[in-house]
């Protein structure tokens, strides 16, 4: 393998690279895709993603011109409604519901709802199909080597490979970001996310749903049926040290505290899957591209898991990156290139980081008159019909 020659390597196998093979391969280009860790591709396997990721109407379009879409939409839930849950008060009830329906600025849902260890066990089936992308689990990239023309990456495995371009989808901690020079900005809230999976008696009628208390929202995503009965993804976050508390309690201690969190609005929620710890960060990469080099992903930028934004920022990013290749294939990876990738994406992605904190901010409050006044902004927001309707367009991250 000493040699070998593509186009673009990308480091990293989680959604995000796997997504960024489909794409660049589906385009016609050769991809080498990496990771140190082959997929886990069952849900109830050591080490299963239980998060999930809702794909928003663009990021939707992405994986439909990438050959994704057919193989995922047989498990994907619909997400027709967005409501948002004030349950700040003296008592963990309800107190303002507001419902974000998407009916008022599209005829299609807001986007479509999987588990994250299904997305990678469809990904790589369907990258064996495609005779111009090589998906290598178990290979770490080991060293870059950069110049004006090239990119020379070493890996775990001895080799070498030479490429126009490297893709950065290496996560939060990206070797290649690193590698390459690019500071972060990371802003740490003393979170973590607690994300499991649970079955309920009422049906969700694909409505995802936030709840506001303290500490952070506790958020249920549909997911279709399980086992015949009503099923939602659920990601609660908290204070580190809570998180912690709840995560060693026996499944019947923990199905009450999470059932006085829900506000019982599904009925008694029953734990489906195992319960798995995710730190909260906001980060923010310097630059989004260093010579012959992109940051994707949470390569790039990373944010609290607040309105569906996260994943689909990054295939935003890989939108545009995959636009700037076929519109100039010649041209692939060289400064220009990278540099309107840069101005095309870091002010959006600034923005939407800033918005988010201030979001994950608001979610966290624990002070009665601050919570009272979080309801009162949530109640006015949702009673102005041009300001309800602009913030689910800017949610939704339509094209721009």
């Amino acid at each position: 393998m000493t040699g070998e020659s593509v186009d673009i390597v990308i480091s990293g196998g989680g959604v995000a690279g796997l997504t960024a093979a489909a794409v660049f391969g589906g385009a016609g280009f050769s991809v080498l895709c990496v990771d140190p860790a082959p997929p886990v591709t069952a849900r109830d396997a050591e080490g299963a993603d239980l998060r999930t990721t809702a794909f928003l109407q663009p990021a939707q379009a992405l994986l439909d011109r990438a050959g994704l879409w057919e193989r995922l939409a047989p498990h994907a839930a619909p997400l027709q409604i967005m409501r948002v849950v004030d349950a700040g008060g003296e008592r963990p009830e309800p107190r303002v519901i507001k419902d974000f329906d998407a009916a008022e600025i599209s005829d299609r849902p807001f986007g479509w709802n999987l588990p994250n260890w299904l997305l990678r066990r469809e990904m790589v089936a369907h990258l064996e199909g495609l005779a111009n992308v090589t998906f290598r689990p178990g290979t770490a990239t080991t060293t870059l080597f950069t110049r004006q023309g090239e990119a020379r990456v070493g890996l775990s495995d001895g080799s070498r490979v030479r490429t126009r371009l490297v893709i950065a989808a290496d996560g939060r901690n990206s070797p290649i970001r690193d590698a390459a020079g690019i500071p972060v900005k990371t802003i740490r809230y003393g979170q973590k996310a607690l994300a499991f999976a649970v079955t309920h008696p009422i049906p969700h009628d694909n409505v995802s749903t936030e709840i506001h208390r303290s500490g952070g929202p506790f958020t249920l995503v549909p997911l279709p049926d399980l086992d015949g009965r009503p099923s939602s993804a659920v990601v609660w976050m908290e204070q580190g040290p809570e998180v912690v508390r709840l995560a060693a309690l026996p499944a019947a201690e923990f199905e009450a505290a999470m059932n006085l969190r829900s506000c019982h609005l599904f009925g008694p929620l029953t734990l489906a899957s195992r319960r798995t710890v995710w730190p909260i960060v906001s980060q923010v990469a310097e630059w989004m591209w260093a010579e012959r080099v992109a940051l994707v992903a949470e390569a790039a930028h990373v944010v609290p898991p607040i309105g569906a934004q996260g994943l689909n920022m990054s295939l935003a990013d890989m939108r545009v990156l995959a636009d700037l290749a076929e519109a100039a294939p010649d041209r692939l990876g060289d400064r220009a290139m990278l540099e309107s990738y840069h101005r095309k994406r870091h002010l959006e992605v600034a923005a939407r980081v800033r918005g988010i904190d201030l979001l994950n901010r608001a979610s966290m409050l624990h002070t009665q008159p601050l919570r009272d006044a979080r309801a009162r902004a949530l109640d006015a927001l949702y009673s102005l019909a041009p300001v309800r309707r602009t913030l689910m367009k800017i949610g939704l991250g339509a094209r721009g």
